[in-house]
Parts: C-alpha cells; sequence; structure tokens
C-alpha cells in the first residue's frame, strides 16, 4: 500500500547526483516508516499554475536532520507556493493551512534519482526524461 505527504521544499547536492526533499514528520509518519524500511521512493513536482509536473522515482534512500539552510530553503519554498496558488484564485488561509508543516518538526529525505518522467496532463504524460549520470 502506497504511503503519500506532503513535501516542503527541496535540495539538490551541489554534485547533481541527490535530490534532498523536506518532509513534516508528524504529517510524514507512514511515509517514513516506509522509507526507513527501505520502500522506493517516487517524488513528484508541480506548478500548480501550468500543471507542469515531473516524477522522479529513486533508491538509496536516506532520513536524516534538517542541514544548515534547509528551513531557509523551505520558508522560500512556502512563501513561492502561496504566491503561484494566490496568483490562480486560492485565498492565503487555504495556502497557509496547505504549507503549515513547513514550519513544525521536519527532517530531510535524500535519495538518488535513477528514473524521471513527465507527467505533464496532456499527450506528454509518462514519457521518461532522460537522467544524466
Amino acid at each position: 500500500m502506497p504511503s503519500v505527504a506532503r513535501g516542503y521544499g527541496c535540495r539538490i547536492s551541489s554534485d547533481r547526483r541527490r535530490v534532498t526533499v523536506f518532509l513534516s514528520v508528524p504529517q510524514a509518519e507512514p511515509l517514513l516508516r516506509d522509507l526507513r524500511a527501505g520502500r522506493p521512493v517516487a517524488v513528484v513536482f508541480t506548478r500548480p499554475k501550468t500543471h507542469q509536473t515531473i516524477q522522479l522515482k529513486g533508491a538509496d534512500v536516506k532520513v536524516a536532520p534538517l542541514g544548515r539552510g534547509d528551513r531557509a530553503i523551505m520558508a522560500a519554498y512556502a512563501d513561492a507556493f502561496m504566491a503561484e496558488v494566490g496568483a490562480i484564485g486560492f485565498k492565503e488561509r487555504f495556502s497557509r493551512a496547505i504549507v503549515s508543516g513547513a514550519s513544525g518538526a521536519a527532517v530531510g529525505v535524500t535519495f538518488t534519482p535513477i528514473a524521471a518522467f513527465v507527467q505533464t496532463p496532456g499527450p506528454g504524460a509518462g514519457q521518461r526524461l532522460a537522467v544524466n549520470p
């Protein structure tokens, strides 16, 4: 059974080989339990305004405390998300509720992407993207 949680921003490693997604510990308990048990990971990144979406599938998953600067990335993500959904008509109260998990207990989930897919709705959805080694 898959488990799902909202991410609150991400960081790409300096060598561009690993991705870290930030998760709220209370909101992501089942997912974190699955990842710690060695389950595979898939992450979807979507721009609400355009529905442009990609999916990364990953291996070599590690769950760790936040690093230096990660809270600032999470705060910037929350601000950008609220601005984006505000531009398409969602009220600040709604968007603030969605990003509320970004201010509580959080961890980073780091993985190595092994596959990437276009998931933007339309005829190209599901097409594999090249992953540069």
